[in-house]
């Protein structure tokens, strides 16, 4: 059997890479010049540097269990454990460790951050009447917050911390496809009736205590950042891998017996060509992609799962990676998230990259990380690179008092992200659901708008996916 895999990232890779000894002829597409995806690590003069993901879930013991079959389990490092900081009202304030993603179960942690009305609020949120759960729906966070504990939690506390990593408030996104522990809590507690808010995140937090210790640190990242593993999984693959190959479209050939779901294969436009100069036919295609790429290419051969996913949107932003000669005057403490609403403060949030992993320190000077943009924010889309590095160390130095620029700025880097991420709303899973539905069985999909945000979670959904393969 002959597979296309269109796309070269993280997904598809891992897909490549699990079907290196089934027999198979493999075909890897990818439209830029470089692997890797949202996985990129730059080659700073310091040593290599990521300028997309940098840490994955280390308690996700299948992922580190899967790097460690690559042969990668002697590069995997541990953060130094420092804490980070949130800057809401013009001043730093540390950011709560207590609560699931920034929603308390009492006010305590979160009382520093908001006002005492709306910390009485939070208390007294288990006395008023409960709100009513249908086990599996999905709901608004931003949404769901407000109404139970008030807009400042959601825009100082919530918004900072998932911002951080959908790069989206926490008003366009769902409960369930966010913070599934969550909606599973009140799954369980809604066929007792109405639920609460601080009771549902009160009990994961009692679970979360019982857990057994040592287990090591939450977050581990990779010595020499990400392309160890984009670039092994790609070597170790086997599969022949073409780069600058965009394919602009999957057709199908002619149906057997009239089935719509089976025929003779599938052509690609922009693919390989044999010696005869006829294009390469291909059993089954594997669509490692955007969402609304994924949409266009299904449009032919899918069409009810390519109108399904036209509904994905994604969310654009720029990291700006800078290295300084010194550190001095830089917090202690790993990272810096920015609350919604800060008049004269354009990053949403600042990676102490050299604080937060030791590997990094060990380099000397100061390695920061600037992020931008949140969906709906076309920042990433029409800053000029010099306006994003402008910003970044005017930000810096308001926020934390560190003058870059006196400091010393000895290298930069601007990533722009168009698209980077999924807008996982309260309709995600059921789009995601409705797709796959609609799919023919030799057609795959796979990416973090399948599986989830996360290394971990695209890794499992790939090597999923790439079992129904063999």
């Amino acid at each position: 059997m002959r597979i296309a895999i269109i796309g070269a990232g993280l997904a598809g890779l891992t897909v490549a890479y699990e079907l290196r000894d089934s027999g198979h002829e493999v075909d890897v597409y990818e439209a830029t010049d470089r692997l890797g995806g949202k996985l990129f690590t730059v080659p700073f003069e310091a040593g290599p540097t990521d300028m997309g993901a940098e840490a994955f879930m280390a308690r996700r013991t299948d992922a580190v269990d899967f790097f460690t079959e690559l042969g990668l389990g002697d590069s995997l490092v541990e953060p130094s454990g420092l804490g980070s900081l949130v800057y809401v009202d013009g001043r730093l304030e540390p950011l709560p460790r207590a609560g699931i993603m920034g929603i308390p179960a009492t006010s305590e942690p979160v009382a520093h951050l908001v006002s005492a009305e709306t910390a009485a609020r939070i208390d007294a949120e288990g006395e008023q009447p409960g709100f009513e759960w249908e086990p599996g729906q999905d709901v608004n966070v931003g949404t769901l917050v407000r109404q139970r504990y008030g807009d400042e939690v959601v825009d100082n506390v919530v918004t900072s911390l998932l911002g951080g990593v959908y790069s989206c408030a926490a008003d366009d996104l769902g409960v369930r496809a966010t913070i599934p522990q969550l909606a599973a809590e009140f799954d369980r507690l809604a066929a007792d009736g109405p639920v609460h808010l601080s009771r549902a995140v009160a009990n994961l937090e009692r679970a979360r205590k019982e857990l057994p210790t040592g287990q090591g640190a939450v977050f581990n990242a990779f010595r020499e950042g990400y392309q160890e593993v984009y670039e092994l999984l790609a070597e170790k693959s086997g599969a022949d891998i073409y780069v600058d190959a965009f394919i602009s479209g999957v057709e199908r050939l002619k149906p057997l017996h009239g089935n719509k779901d089976h025929g003779e294969g599938f052509t690609l436009k922009g693919g390989e060509r044999d010696e005869d100069g006829k294009d390469i036919v291909y059993d089954r295609v594997v669509l490692a992609v955007p969402a609304p790429t994924a949409s266009l290419l299904l449009k032919q051969i899918a069409p009810e799962a390519s109108a399904r996913l036209s509904s994905v949107k994604l969310a654009n932003s720029a990291v700006v990676g800078m290295r300084f000669a010194t550190d001095e005057g830089l917090p202690q403490n790993s990272g810096i998230l920015v609350a919604a609403g800060e008049e004269g403060v354009r990053a949403k949030a600042f990676t102490l990259s050299s604080r937060k992993w030791p590997h990094l320190a060990e380099r000397g000077g100061a390695l920061v990380r600037a992020s931008f943009g949140r969906f709906g924010d076309d920042v990433a889309l029409r800053a000029s690179e010099d306006d994003l590095v402008d910003w970044a160390l005017d930000d810096l130095e308001a926020i934390t008092g560190f003058d870059g620029r006196e400091a010393g700025l000895e290298e930069i880097y601007v990533q722009r992200w168009f698209g980077g991420i999924p807008r996982y709303d309260e309709t995600h899973l059921a789009t995601v659901a409705d797709v796959a539905t609609a799919l023919p069985e030799d057609i795959a999909v796979v990416g973090a708008w399948v599986g989830g945000v996360g290394v971990p979670a695209v890794i499992a959904q790939a090597r999923a996916a790439a079992q129904q393969l063999r």
